[in-house]
Order: structure tokens, then sequence, then C-alpha cells
């Protein structure tokens, strides 16, 4: 690698100056942030000092979105945000990155909407980022840039001459070459990755597709290809059980608890996604139904599924097309005293949320694809080590390479699915007990803070 692609010299600690990050949102500063991913970047941040760089949330009208970044710092980090317009939003959010890149990543090719106005609009925005950014940036930063909504975006500082070190970490699956070749843009898009001095994935699968379609995809000798690794992302463990702990207690646990009367609880949370595979579950649950009779009145699903990109119309029918679902089987199945499916469409508090996960006896997990999937690592870390519940998993989440010691299932096949429940409910407490402390140590070994410092220190090396 040249000596401009390496940045500012160390301190001797490792460490080139500020870190900058960078992300499609950016939280506030001025709240309490909730999600693990924003907590560990925003204590990377205040632990050197630094700027996060990114959309501030707001569209304005077409044509008056301005490059100058509006700026709060607090301590020593700096939050610097543009806005969009309208124009751009559509193109760039709901266009470019979630009707094309996010279909494709998750091998929904069937899908891919693909507009000329969309990708130009998404590379458009990416260059409004880069000059906006670009002045900010001090000669020893260090800049860490996030998911596929800002895939070319170490390519356009480089054109502006920004030398830094650059890192991408993408949060969502990479296809293999068969797959992603589908994308508009697709040589481009490369391109753009192998401007990266470091590109992190979430499986070695995903670092693997990626340098297979390097070399098959680009001309021979046309990138220098970066460092490509997986980095899986994890969860604050021993906050998340303590969370868990005082969430069994709080009055919607308690209220949930009582309704069940002695019921067994089964638990489903997910956005509101396609990729998530609700529709399969759903299925899966109808058919153990079917064929444990028995159990009818014995057991509740618990599906949470808050909405999602609401402005984008494929979301707006999948959510009348799960209501229905469930709505026909609470009908086909349901008693005067018992609901099979209980589906809440809103969110729910991340501590109340612990605590339903504390009271579940089966974690439902099970996205058709998924970079990692982290309520499956929460559900691992909610449990009681004197009864704990089982997870079932999908071999297509991330989370699968670390928990291994769940019920590994394909969500595509229900019967096998409807399988993994009833072995389930019925394990006992022994085996339940080991394959829990199994998982527990990879989710206790691998924090989110621990994955934030395994990536920059790579970065940095």
């Amino acid at each position: 690698m040249s000596d401009a692609r390496r940045g500012g010299e160390t301190d001797g600690t490792g460490a080139t100056g500020r870190l900058v990050v960078v992300s499609n949102r950016v939280p506030d500063p001025t709240k309490t942030q909730a999600g693990g991913l924003a907590v560990a970047l925003g204590a990377a941040l205040k632990e050197r000092g630094g700027l996060w760089f990114g959309w501030s949330g707001e569209t304005v009208e077409e044509g008056s979105a301005s490059d100058t970044p509006h700026t709060r710092t607090k301590g020593n980090v700096t939050y610097a945000t543009i806005d969009l317009d309208e124009v751009e939003h559509e193109r760039y959010y709901a266009g470019f990155s979630n009707r094309a890149l996010w279909p494709v990543c998750h091998f929904r090719l069937d899908l891919i909407q693909i507009s000329a106005e969309d990708t130009k609009g998404y590379f458009e925005v990416n260059e409004r980022f880069a000059r906006a950014l670009a002045p900010l940036i001090e000669p020893d930063d260090i800049v860490w840039i996030h998911d596929y909504h800002l895939i070319p975006l170490a390519a356009m500082l480089r054109d502006r001459g920004v030398e830094n070190r650059m890192g991408f970490f993408l949060h969502i699956p990479w296809p293999p070459s068969q797959v992603s070749s589908a994308l508009p843009a697709y040589e481009r898009l490369l391109r753009g990755l192998a401007a990266y001095d470091v590109v992190g994935f979430q499986t070695p699968l995903g670092a693997e597709n990626f340098l297979t379609c390097l070399a098959r995809d680009l001309p021979l000798g046309a990138v220098h290809p970066p460092r490509a690794d997986a980095f899986p992302i994890g969860i604050d463990a021993e906050a998340f059980m303590e969370l868990a702990r005082e969430g069994a207690q709080d009055e919607l646990a308690v209220r949930l608890r009582q309704s069940m009367r002695g019921r067994d609880l089964i638990i489903g949370v997910d956005r509101l996604d396609y990729s998530k595979g609700i529709g399969q579950r759903l299925e899966a649950f109808e058919r153990y139904l079917e064929t444990h009779a028995e159990q009818r009145n014995q057991v509740s699903l618990l599906q949470v599924t808050p909405r999602s990109r609401s402005e984008v119309p494929e979301y707006q029918d999948m959510e009348q097309e799960v209501a229905e679902h469930v709505g026909r089987i609470n009908g086909a199945f349901g008693d005067v005293d018992w609901v099979p499916i209980r589906y809440v469409n809103s969110p729910i508090p991340h501590a109340s949320l612990a605590g339903l996960y504390r009271m579940a006896k089966v974690g439902l997990v099970t996205p058709l694809r998924d970079g990692m999937n982290l309520v499956a690592k929460e559900f691992v870390a909610a449990q009681p080590a004197d009864d704990p519940g089982v997870l079932i998993l999908s071999r297509f989440a991330g989370a699968v390479h670390e928990l291994d010691c769940a019920l590994i299932v394909n969500p595509y096949d229900p019967d096998a699915t409807a399988a993994a429940i009833a072995r389930a409910l019925e394990m006992p407490l022994e085996e339940r007990q080991e394959r829990w402390e199994r998982m527990l140590a990879r989710v206790e070994a691998n924090s989110t803070s621990d994955w934030a410092k395994r990536f920059l220190a790579v970065l940095e090396g």
C-alpha cells in the first residue's frame, strides 16, 4: 500500500489522531442512546475525540439543501449533519439503497427495482457527503464509514485529496458474484469498496464473497484489494443481562405473565422486513399447531414487529399481509380464552423487551437472510441460568457462526421449523443449560466495544 493510503503517523500507541465516524444517520447528542452500535461508536469517539458525520434525518424542498453541515459539539465530539432534499431522499434512500442494494444483498433479486434516476441520485448524494465532509477531515484523522448507503464515499473522498486511512463496515450480507452482479453500477460499487484500506463484514463468508467479486468481476490489476475480514458485531452482554432481570419485573412483563396463565411463551422480534422471514415463521407455527393438537391452548407466539420504512410501498403491502396471516391463524385455532399469536406492530421499550425475552421458553429467530441478527444474542443474554429458554436460529443469520449450539433450522422449511419448536418446548433442563452456557460464553466474549476496538486496531495497524 502506498504511503498516501497510510495517512498520518502514530503516536506510539497505535492511535493516529481523531476518529471520524460516518453513517447515514447521526444520533442526537442531547439524547441517551439505547442501541448498542450507537453506544459503542459514541464511546470510541469520546475515547479519542472526533467527528460523527451524516444525514440529519431532515428533508427540505427540492434544490434547497446545503453542503454546509449543521454542527453541534458535546465534550470532545462534534456532530455534523447535512439535510437532503425530498428528491435526493427518494432516490438515494428509498430508491437505490432500499430498492436495489437492500434486496440484492439479501438475495432477493425478484424484488430489485432498477432505476437510472435512483442510481444517479445515490452517487450524487454520496458526492454531496464527500464535498461536505472533506474539509472537516484533518491529516491525522482515521475515518470509519458505515453501511450500504455510503459504499462509494471513500473513493469520492480520495478524489478530493483525502489520503487518510479509511475503513468501511457493511452491516448487511454481501452476496456472491452471481447475485451481487445484479446490482446497478456493480463495477463502480466494487471499485468504491476497493478504495478503503479495510472492509469489514459480519461473517467470513461475506469477506470471501467480496474478494471473489473483485477477482472475478474487475479487470486484472484494476484495483489494489483492500484488507477484507470478518468482524462480527456483538452486544454488551452484562448490561443486557441486568436489563432483562429488571425488565422481567416491569408492568408490561407482569401483565403478560398474568395473561399467559402458565402457558409457554415463544417470542419473535423483527423489524417489518421481507428479509426477516416473518411469513415463513407464521407458517411454521401454524404447522406446529396442526401437528401438535395437544399443545393448543398451551403455548402462544408473541411476534413483535415494529413498522419499518413505511414510505416504501413493498413494506406497506407486507404489513397488511402479515396482519392477515396472523388473523387467519388466530381465527382457525384460537379459543375464547386463548389467542395462538399475539401480534404487536409497534415498538416496545428495550428494557421491557429484555424482560419478555427472559420470560420466553423459545426464541424464534428465523430470518431468510441477515448480516448478524442481534436479537439472537440478546435472547441468549436475557435467559435465567436456572431455567434458560431455547434459541431456534436460521442457518442464514450471521449469528449462526457464533451461536452454533442453538437449534439450527432452514426457515424455508416449515415442517423442520415446526419440529424444532416441538423439540425446544420438550428439551430437558440439563440440555438447555448446556447449550445456553456455551452460547452465553460466545456472547460475553464479543461485546460491541470489543468489535469496535478490533476493527480500529486493524485499520490503524
